[in-house]
């Protein structure tokens, strides 16, 4: 569970409707026909721009900004680091066995298992890296389209209130209802994009840099390992992915 992510927007929504109830009663900052044009119109907008495929997709992949469990570059090293190893000493065969966490990890070690040139194993696991990166993409821009739409359905219905408000200037009881469509909109619209929708793209932007990273750091150990490599070069490779003031330095004799 991302704690920053449930933190942040509970934070934001709370301080916002703290704000509202100071202001007077909670029930006047909901409007129906502002809540349809907003957050529906914005859905059906966005929906334009993709499959339904892609759209209802993006439902689940949601849950990757809330919940989210990802390998660190270290441990994925020392596993590294410990196969090529034992590959050293008792050949391909002798990481049949060896308990592996990662799928995209097994999926390397199964194909030097079966016997894979090391270039069919590279340009495989380069193509895996590549079309999961693309669907993450997807899954982000949905959001990012959200964000982007959802201020525009807002003035939209900002212009809807007005052109109520001023058609029936001689009806003083019906300009207060058009004033408030005018001016909910306008804040859903932006309360949609900048609490819920830009943020959630942002994290899902981050998600897919850093499972893309940890995979190309899988990509070049099974490839190390694929090509004989000494496990202590491989290491050193591997710890270019860290951050600098993340690496272990081992003392010196």
């Amino acid at each position: 569970m991302d704690l920053a992510t449930i933190i942040g927007m509970i934070g934001a929504i709370g301080f916002i409707v703290m704000a509202m109830l100071l202001g007077g009663e909670m029930s006047m900052y909901i409007n129906v026909p502002s809540i349809l044009i907003v957050f529906v119109g914005s859905f059906f907008v966005v929906m334009m721009g993709f499959t339904l495929g892609q759209f209802f997709n993006a439902g689940k992949i949601i849950g990757k900004a809330f919940m989210f469990k990802s390998d660190q570059p270290e441990d994925l090293i020392a596993q590294i680091v410990s196969m090529a190893d034992a590959a050293r000493k008792g050949g391909f065969l002798a990481l049949e066995e060896v308990e592996i966490q990662s799928p995209f990890m097994q999926k390397g070690i199964d194909m030097l298992v079966d016997g894979h040139d090391v270039d069919v194993v590279r340009d495989t696991l380069a193509k895996d890296i590549s079309m999961t990166s693309e669907r993450h993409e997807f899954g982000s821009s949905i959001f990012k389209a959200l964000g982007d739409v959802a201020p525009a359905m807002g003035m939209i219905g900002t212009l809807v209130g007005l052109v109520a408000m001023l058609s029936n200037m001689d009806d003083p009881k019906s300009i207060g209802p058009a004033m408030a469509v005018a001016l909910l909109t306008t804040l859903y619209g932006a309360f949609m994009a900048n609490v819920i929708c830009i943020p959630i793209a942002d994290k899902l932007k981050n998600r897919a840099a850093q499972e893309k990273l940890n995979q190309s750091l899988i990509l070049d150990g099974v490839v190390g390992i694929a090509d004989g490599q000494n496990p202590r070069v491989i290491e050193g490779l591997l710890k270019n992915y860290i951050a600098e003031g993340k690496r272990i330095t081992e003392p010196k004799e």
